[in-house]
This record gives structure tokens, sequence and C-alpha cells, in this order.
């Protein structure tokens, strides 16, 4: 039996210094979480203002699950990470006007 899927927010702390070498990682961070957008597994990603702090919401079944998902960003061996299960998460989305025929 398939285990239903679940909402998670990972705090993300980010390194107090940004080393080119973390400035490095970037690119490839961008391109995995664009990535993990488009198979609906990040719902959200957002960078604090001081850009200390990112925060994502993830569809994942376990926090094993989500643990595992953040290990696949580039940026995590820099950084720190909190995991809290969401009761939900509500998100404005985007649609197309309507169209009229008259």
């Amino acid at each position: 039996m398939e285990r239903p899927l679940n909402q998670y927010m990972a705090e993300i702390v980010l390194p107090e210094e940004m080393t080119q070498a973390f400035t490095n990682l970037i690119p490839d961070q961008r391109a995995r979480i664009n990535l993990l957008m488009q198979e609906g597994t990040i719902r959200s990603y957002s960078l604090a203002l001081d850009r200390r702090m990112l925060w994502v919401v993830l569809i994942a079944a376990t926090e094993w699950e989500v643990e595992g998902i953040l290990e696949s960003f580039p940026i995590m061996p820099h950084c720190e990470a909190h995991i809290h299960e969401l009761m939900f998460h509500d998100m404005v989305t985007h649609e197309l006007p309507r169209i009229s025929l008259n």
C-alpha cells in the first residue's frame, strides 16, 4: 500500500559568510529546484531578504524522504535544515482570465 503524501516545510539556514565556493553552487541549486518544482515535489521556494534563510515547502511521504530530497540540494553541505510537517499550506494559484464569448 502506498503511503499518502504530506506537506513539509524545510527551514534552511544559510552560511553567514557567502564564500565564492558557496556562490558557485547557486546555478546548480537553482537548476535542481526548478526540476523539483516541475515534478511537483516542491510547492514553494523562498529566500529571506537578508539571505540568511530559505523556506521550502515540499510534498513527500515521510520526513525521511524530505531529508533525502534536501540532501540532493548542491548547497546543503554548507547549510543546516529544520523540517516541519504541515497541516496545510495554502497558496494562491495563477489562473487565466475567464473568456466571454459575448
